[in-house]
């Protein structure tokens, strides 16, 4: 599949408003609309985790279609590991760790809503910034949310 989205954009308020917009359109054009709601909720998460870690830096966001999903990744200058914020209750009668959280809280609930739409998620240290060179160190953090198989995707 081609038509990637790969995108530079400030680290501002703005930013995870514009991935979401972008990434509708992507996922509409590539006949993945059924999965946008999920998709668009990882991009913003990711994209806001970035905008807090790196405000008024650039960061990059990426989007492709890839074996049967989509995968997204947000890169920001900040070499901190991305951690969700811990779960008050047992794991296994909440994966998600959603349960214990106040919900009017604001943050800290990002990684936790990835962890439970995606398929996966990572991060990896970037040791030379993208295109910048080593003075732009940090880290490229990405998640994979499914496609359905029996879609009509291209």
């Amino acid at each position: 599949m081609t038509e990637d989205i790969r995108i530079c954009m400030p680290a501002c308020a703005a930013a995870p408003g514009f991935a979401r917009t972008l990434l509708v359109r992507r996922l509409r054009k590539w006949g993945y609309s059924h999965i946008s709601d999920d998709a668009t909720l990882i991009a913003s998460e990711l994209v806001t985790n970035a905008v807090k870690a790196t405000p008024g830096q650039i960061i990059r966001f990426v989007c492709r279609w890839e074996d049967g999903g989509i995968y997204l990744a947000v890169w920001d200058r900040s070499p901190g590991r991305p951690a969700p914020f811990p779960a008050a209750g047992p794991a296994s009668a909440d994966p998600a760790g959603l349960a214990d959280l106040d919900v009017d809280a604001n943050g800290h609930r990002g990684l936790r809503v990835v962890d439970a739409l995606a398929l996966e998620w990572g991060y990896r240290p970037d040791p030379v910034g993208p295109g910048t060179g080593p003075s732009c160190r940090g880290k490229w953090v990405w998640a994979r949310a499914v496609a359905d198989p029996s879609s009509e995707g291209l």
